[in-house]
């Protein structure tokens, strides 16, 4: 079963969108404008989701696929 987690290979600021990319098989870039995009009109709330998914979620390396 695949699993959610932070990427470290396509990282730009804590492998979030990478990650997501990876979990739902789409580009990360899509994913980071998609974030962007987003952030305008509801910044607060994308920057505590944003925050606590990087306490939350896994890097990749500490994740064993099962």
């Amino acid at each position: 079963m695949k699993r959610i987690a932070r990427t470290t290979r396509d990282r730009k600021l804590a492998g979030v969108c990478g990650g997501l990319a990876d979990y739902f098989n789409i580009d990360p870039t899509l994913v980071r404008i998609i974030a962007v995009v987003l952030f305008i009109p509801f910044s607060a709330l994308i920057a505590a989701l944003y925050i606590a998914a990087i306490f939350l979620i896994p890097n990749d390396t500490d994740v064993v696929d099962t």
